[in-house]
């Protein structure tokens, strides 16, 4: 089946109290609307059309980031929920297919609730997405007789009896294409609010004779964001499901919740991540591999058998390779340490190539900025890299060279050679002493003079 998605995105959120476009506030570092067009990725759609309105330009960027085939229409004024699917009529005007209506701030729709709404396409001209409320609050109610859908009932409309019903209407919908656009052309404007509303068509479907029927997924599922306070309960829901299904493919967790994974985290089984460990987007972690406490990892590879902190930082580009230690306190960025590398203590290591079973001594820097252009250090395998020394790049080390500690290169080292770049140190008898005597005389006269 032919599938386009039309996410509505033009809502401005106004008690997120914010500048930012609702859709764009981040659920495990990634906006609520690349969550939304994620879960409908799973029914490889032909096209994607994002119905953007406050930020346009921002919400389209988003978007665009995401999914560089996605289509961006613009609802200019916001007019309900039927003018705003409304606006993709032009771009899905040559489209022969279903179209299935998905929330922007609506980020947790499941791969199966999506599938189950394309099935009962088949026997449905329009379906629609329910949920068994907890607390139907003011929701729409789902009016069935038997497996048809009858109409939708707002809240405000219904009657006692219908607002005992706890079938709520979710505001999903599927529908082919072109009946979808038909049917929004008979939705008028005659309420409070002088809007346009998606679940009118339901009740002019059955008037016409076609037929509509509801399907209904976990509550949890349509769980919207509104608020801060709820973008903050759907960041709890997204990282207790997001450990569970990582603990139950074989990862171990010390303390679950105390580990921040990224929409995208990938962890292979047997790793074995400790407490306070932020995955930020970007992260592919191999299996078994060694993640110890406070370390923050973004943009990384980390291969089979490599260990990571504690306290050790990797950012964008950093590529570990199997058996790789990179201990407390130590920075990686844009930079590939080949198979058993170790750089175990307090050292920074940027726009680098570090060879296979390569030492980085404790407080290595590589200096890779001249504050205008980055430059890269290369080092060969086999090699030791002293305490304390400044690579200055762009310089290359060749394999099994050494540097002294405390030295700064500036030159490329060949193969096999001992580099050694620091001042001669020289020894002034007596004069520590006497240095010491000096400096505790004046503390002396200083605390005399302050009385």
């Amino acid at each position: 089946m032919r599938i386009a998605l039309i996410i509505l995105a033009a809502g401005k959120g106004t008690r997120m109290e914010s500048d930012l476009p609702k859709v764009l506030h981040k659920i495990a570092g990634a906006p609520m609307l690349v969550h939304a067009m994620q879960s409908g990725a799973a029914l490889e759609p032909e096209r994607v059309i994002v119905v953007a309105g406050h930020g346009a330009e921002k919400v389209e960027a988003a978007a665009l980031d995401h999914d560089p085939e996605a289509q961006i229409v613009v609802q200019s004024e916001q007019l309900g929920t039927g003018h705003a699917v409304a606006q993709s009529r032009d771009a899905l005007e040559d489209f022969d297919g279903d179209a299935i209506v998905l929330y922007g701030d609506t980020p947790f729709i499941s791969d199966a609730t999506l599938e189950k709404m394309v099935a009962a396409r088949k026997g449905a001209d329009v379906v629609v997405l329910g949920f068994d409320a907890a607390d139907p609050a003011r929701y729409g109610r789902l009016i069935l007789d038997g497996d048809r859908l009858d109409r939708i009932v707002e809240y405000k409309d219904a009657t006692d009896e219908e607002r005992a019903i706890t079938l709520c209407n979710s505001g999903l919908i599927a529908a082919d294409s072109a009946t979808l656009f038909d049917l929004l052309d008979a939705v008028g404007n005659d309420n409070a609010a002088g809007e346009y509303y998606l679940p009118d068509i339901v009740a002019i479907a059955r008037d016409r004779g076609l037929s509509a029927t509801a399907v209904t997924c976990d509550e949890a599922e349509t769980l919207g964001v509104n608020s801060r306070a709820e973008l903050a309960r759907a960041e709890a829901l997204f990282q207790a499901r997001a450990r569970a299904a990582l603990v139950a493919d074989g990862v171990t967790m010390q303390a679950p919740d105390t580990v921040f994974l990224s929409w995208d985290t990938a962890i292979g089984r047997d790793t074995e991540v400790e407490p306070n460990v932020i995955f930020a987007p970007g992260v592919t972690v191999e299996s078994g591999a060694r993640i110890r406490a406070f370390s923050h990892l973004e943009g990384c590879h980390v291969s089979r058998g490599a260990v990571v902190g504690p306290y050790a930082r990797l950012r964008p580009g950093a590529e570990l390779a199997e058996d790789v230690h990179v201990g407390n306190f130590v920075e990686v960025k844009n930079a590939q340490l080949a198979t058993g590398v170790k750089a175990n203590h307090l050292s920074y290591i940027g726009d680098a190539d570090i060879g296979a079973g390569t030492n980085i001594g404790a407080g290595t820097i590589t200096c890779n900025y001249d504050g205008v252009f980055k430059h890269r250090t290369v080092i060969g395998e086999g090699a030791f890299i002293g305490s304390n020394t400044m690579l200055v790049a762009p310089v290359t080390v060749g394999d099994a060279a050494l540097t002294g500690s405390g030295s700064v290169i500036t030159s490329d080292v060949p193969a096999g050679d001992l580099a050694m770049g620091r001042a001669r140190q020289e020894n002034k008898p007596g004069m520590g002493r006497k240095l010491m005597e000096m400096l505790r005389a004046r503390k002396v006269r200083q605390q005399k003079g302050q009385d």
